[in-house]
C-alpha cells in the first residue's frame, strides 16, 4: 500500500504544530507559507480529519486528533533522523536536528552562545531553540516537542533524566547606590527590614522563599515580577533587593542603571543547573554530542554571560 503522505509534509505539520502559526513555521523551515498551507490541507484530506483549529488573528492550535498525529509524526521524523546517526557512527560526525528548550531566566544569557559554539563544532547539526518556564519545559519533553532542556534540578518528573552542569548558590542583587553595595557578602538577617522584589516564577519562587524559611527569616516582599529583566530594573532603581542564582557579567539593568551583587554568608543549598531529557535506553548521537559539548564548554569556559562561583 503506497504511503498517503511524504516526510516533507510531516516536517511541515510538525513545524506548524510547534510554531503555532504558518508564518512562523515558514520562517523556521525556509519554505513559503502557501506551500505549507497546501501540505497541511493535503494531509487533512488524506487522513480525513481536521488537524488544526484556525483562530482568527491568533494562529492555529492542534485538534485532539491532530495532536495524536502530530506526536506520531514527530516520532517518525525522529526515527528517520536516527538514520543520520548511523551515518554519524560511520563518519564519527553527529548530525541532524536537535530541539533545545532553555529556562526563560537562563535563555537570554546562554542559549545563543551555546547554540553558536555547538553549531561551529558540529556544522551538520540543525538546532532549534525554545524558551519556557520549568514546568512547561517538562511538558514539552513529555510531548516530544524538545529533545533536551537546560533547566534547574528541581521537581524533576520520574520519566526525565537529569545531569548536572553546575551548582549556582544564590546572590543578593542590590542597587549600586545601596549602603551595603560596597561589601562582598551579606546575611539575610542584615536584609530582613529591607524591601524585597521576588522573582515570581513557578518553582523558582518556591526556592527563593525556602531560602528565607531555612534561615527562619520572613522577607518583606513589596514587589513581584515574572520577568528577570523587570526585577533587575526595579532593583537598580532603588525599589528593593532581590535574590538571583546567576551573577551576570553585566552589572547593569536593561535601562542602564547599575547593580551590585553580594554573596550570602548564610549556608544555603544552591540550585543545580543541568540538562534534562526523557529517560530512554539509547540517546541519539546528536543529543549525546550536545550533552558532552555543554559539559566541556562549562568546564573550559564557564557559562556565557555568567560569573560562576569559585
Amino acid at each position: 500500500m503506497p504511503l498517503r503522505f511524504t516526510f516533507r509534509q510531516l516536517e511541515y505539520l510538525v513545524a506548524v504544530g510547534e510554531a503555532g502559526t504558518i508564518a512562523l513555521a515558514s520562517e523556521r523551515v525556509n519554505v513559503s507559507s502557501p506551500s505549507i498551507s497546501a501540505a497541511i490541507s493535503q494531509l487533512e484530506a488524506e487522513f480525513g480529519t481536521q488537524l488544526f483549529v484556525r483562530h482568527h488573528a491568533q494562529g492555529l492550535s492542534l485538534t485532539p486528533g491532530g495532536r495524536r498525529i502530530f506526536n506520531k509524526a514527530k516520532r517518525i521524523l525522529d526515527d528517520a533522523a536516527a538514520l543520520n546517526d548511523v551515518a554519524g557512527d560511520i563518519s564519527d560526525k553527529p548530525r541532524g536536528p536537535i530541539s533545545i528548550g532553555v529556562l526563560t531566566t537562563v535563555a537570554p544569557l546562554i542559549s545563543a552562545a551555546i547554540r553558536r559554539s555547538f553549531e561551529m563544532k558540529f556544522p551538520d547539526a540543525s538546532v532549534t531553540l525554545h524558551e519556557a518556564h520549568q514546568a512547561d519545559l517538562f511538558n514539552m519533553l513529555g510531548r516530544a516537542e524538545i529533545d533536551v532542556a537546560i533547566t534547574y534540578g528541581m521537581e524533576i518528573p520520574k520519566d526525565v533524566a537529569f545531569e548536572k552542569i553546575v551548582s549556582l548558590p544564590p546572590f543578593v542583587m542590590l542597587p549600586a547606590a545601596h549602603s551595603l553595595s560596597k561589601k562582598t557578602s551579606v546575611s539575610l538577617a542584615e536584609l530582613s527590614a529591607e524591601r524585597m522584589i521576588l522573582l515570581d516564577l513557578p518553582i523558582s519562587r518556591e526556592y527563593f522563599l525556602s531560602v528565607f524559611q531555612s534561615c527562619k527569616i520572613r522577607p518583606n516582599i513589596t514587589d513581584r515580577a515574572s520577568d528577570i529583566s523587570v526585577v533587575r530594573s526595579l532593583v537598580a532603581n532603588g525599589y528593593g533587593y532581590s535574590l538571583v542564582n546567576m551573577r551576570t557579567k553585566s552589572e547593569f539593568a536593561p535601562d542602564g542603571e547599575k547593580l551590585a551583587f553580594l554573596a550570602l554568608t548564610d549556608k544555603i543549598n544552591p540550585l543545580v543547573l543541568g540538562l534534562a531529557t526523557k529517560q530512554v535506553e539509547h540517546r541519539s548521537r546528536i543529543i549525546d554530542a550536545f550533552f558532552q559539548h555543554v559539559q566541556q564548554h562549562t568546564e573550559n569556559h564557564g557559562l556565557p554571560g555568567v560569573i560562576l562561583p569559585t
